[in-house]
């Protein structure tokens, strides 16, 4: 199972933010590049990287820290923020990253999504960002009354290669992951989903790799790296005892366990 290191970037900075609120930022790195070099060091295979202002804003803003983080590094890049037309989904692959994340289109434009699984088959990933049972877009600024079920079926529909679901209540608060909402979502469908939020100890990296079974390929962790209350070599162990993670390592309409 792949332990991914994130990098959230705000005005060219590596931040991390508690729960999504702007107001609640912290500055872990004026380098990117240099943060994403660290990672690498430490054993990471894949890293997130999220355009914040991108996010907040509907367009990608964070290009050139983002052109820098692929020309450090050779591991795969999974990349949102702000990525909601065509031309941008394209012009974000063509910096270099293998996977583009759509988050507010998934739920505003449908279609889109479509569009980009077609025209880029395997690298579109659709990230989940849920508020108890609903889905929250815009930068975690505006909630709908869409269920993170109802979006993930979708989702499966349409091609997407895997769902990244976050539990905001969670993020970046230290308080450990969704285990049981992660696992079940991931048993509701065909496609990999990869686990996001709270993921703040060696005790929780143990846990998400309990549900591997169901589905759950890979988990993101952010503000404990920085932190230091997590160690990304030994995160990468314990995650790495059970069988090698992929984003294509479940076909479409295959259910979990």
């Amino acid at each position: 199972m792949l332990v991914i290191p994130a990098i959230d970037l705000r005005s060219g900075r590596c931040v991390r933010l508690c729960q999504g609120e702007r107001s609640r930022e912290t500055v872990y790195s004026h380098s990117p590049e240099a943060m994403a070099i660290t990672w690498v060091n430490q054993g990471a295979r894949r890293l997130h990287v999220v355009d914040l202002d991108g996010a907040f804003e509907g367009k990608p803003l964070n290009r050139e820290a983002i052109r820098s983080i692929v020309r450090a590094v050779t591991i795969p890049i999974q990349l949102g923020g702000g990525i909601r037309t065509m031309d941008a989904i394209e012009s974000t692959l063509q910096l270099g990253v293998e996977s583009v994340i759509l988050g507010t289109s998934a739920i505003r434009d449908p279609a889109l999504v479509a569009r980009a699984c077609t025209a880029f088959p395997g690298r579109i990933l659709v990230g989940i960002d849920a508020r108890g049972e609903s889905v929250a877009v815009q930068g975690w600024t505006e909630e709908t009354t869409v269920t993170p079920l109802t979006v993930a079926r979708q989702c499966e529909e349409l091609g997407v290669s895997a769902i990244i679901y976050t539990d905001i209540h969670r993020d970046g608060m230290s308080t450990g992951p969704n285990v049981e909402g992660t696992g079940a979502l991931a048993r509701s469908v065909g496609i990999p989903v990869i686990a996001s939020g709270g993921i703040s100890s060696i005790q929780d990296v143990a846990r998400i790799t309990e549900i591997e079974s169901d589905g759950v390929i890979g988990m993101i962790t952010g503000r404990a790296l920085y932190q230091g209350t997590l160690d990304l070599a030994e995160a990468i162990r314990v995650a790495s005892s059970g069988h090698a993670a992929s984003i294509s390592a479940r076909e479409p309409g295959k259910e979990g366990t």
